[in-house]
């Protein structure tokens, strides 16, 4: 049986979201707080201990629903994004939809996964099961040796350190295209 959220708890999850989201995106997300998060909020530091356990769910929970769309057309969109073109065009239609992503979602991916956590989280096991079965549909050798190495340049840390020293997210994506058009032909 599904139980309904509360609407105190619904409100109070609102404010939490809203104030991490305005924080996270003023200045460095690593720097922000649980105390942070509760004094902008408007709420005491136990009600928010209550729905996330740190920084990093709240900066999950901001994160998930854009992961959850890019995902959905990874497994039902249009080619090359959705299935049905050949892996490296995919490859590049996914390169350029997470640059994307990270253009505009940056900072709250800064606060989910960098690090070791980029490994834990949800969204990087699917990103990595995607790039994996591009890299077997497409007879790479030794897709699992190459799989991670394809997705680092998709870290947060690399890629808002680029984007800082003036490179711009269509150079980036062009370079990973480059990247992606050395998959073999199937």
């Amino acid at each position: 049986m599904e139980t309904r959220e509360r609407a105190d708890a619904a409100r109070n999850r609102a404010k939490v979201l809203s104030a991490a989201a305005e924080l996270f995106a003023a200045g460095d997300p690593r720097a922000v707080t649980m105390e942070d998060i509760a004094r902008a909020a408007g709420i005491g530091r136990g009600t928010l201990y209550r729905r996330y356990p740190d920084v990093t769910s709240i900066a999950a929970a901001l994160l998930d629903e854009h992961e959850r769309t890019l995902q959905e057309q990874l497994l039902r969109g249009d080619p090359p994004l959705g299935p049905g073109a050949p892996p490296a065009e995919r490859l590049t239609a996914f390169y350029a939809a997470l640059v994307d992503l990270l253009d505009t979602h940056g900072h709250l991916v800064l606060g989910a996964e960098t690090g070791e956590k980029r490994f834990t989280v949800g969204a990087y096991g699917f990103w990595r099961a995607h790039v994996l079965a591009l890299l077997r549909e497409s007879g790479t050798p030794d897709p699992e040796a190459l799989v991670d190495l394809l997705l680092a340049p998709l870290a947060p840390e690399v890629f808002l350190q680029q984007r800082a020293r003036g490179v711009t997210a269509d150079r980036i994506k062009a370079a990973l295209t480059h990247l992606a058009r050395a998959l073999p032909a199937t």
